[in-house]
């Protein structure tokens, strides 16, 4: 094989990996909200028994009676790390669509790297519209 054509191969090997690698996370993204939804499920019918009852969770391939309380955090725990994760995969999903734009020679996405505003930038806002 000739140098360009190795050149082309390898190139086109860097950039299957890096549309590979977003795939993934992506698809990991959508997993971890599954997840995260079926939290929300369990939290909604913890909701409708009564505080004091037992309430059985399901560990693996059995089901374990736990107090409606610790199963209450241990649900909000998995919660929020479950948030906490979404969040990482999608910052570096951004930099990882950036790397697979350059390796194809697209410009980068404009408006792509935006994050809301949070709560003192929006008080600060509304001060500011009220005088």
């Amino acid at each position: 094989m000739d140098e360009g054509a190795q050149r082309i191969l390898e190139y086109l090997t860097e950039v299957e990996v890096a549309a590979e690698d977003i795939l993934s996370d992506k698809q990991q993204i959508v997993d971890l909200d599954l997840r995260r939804n079926r939290n929300r499920e369990a939290l909604s019918a913890l909701r409708n028994n009564s505080p004091n009852d037992n309430v059985k969770v399901c560990f693996g391939n059995m089901f374990i009676k736990f107090p409606q309380e610790s199963t209450r955090s241990m649900i909000l725990k998995d919660h929020e790390q479950l948030d906490k994760e979404i969040t990482d995969l999608r910052k570096r999903l951004k930099t990882k669509i950036n790397r697979l734009n350059d390796l194809q020679g697209k410009p980068e996405l404009r408006g792509y790297n935006l994050s809301p505003l949070s709560s003192d930038e929006i008080k600060a806002i509304n001060n500011l519209l009220k005088k």
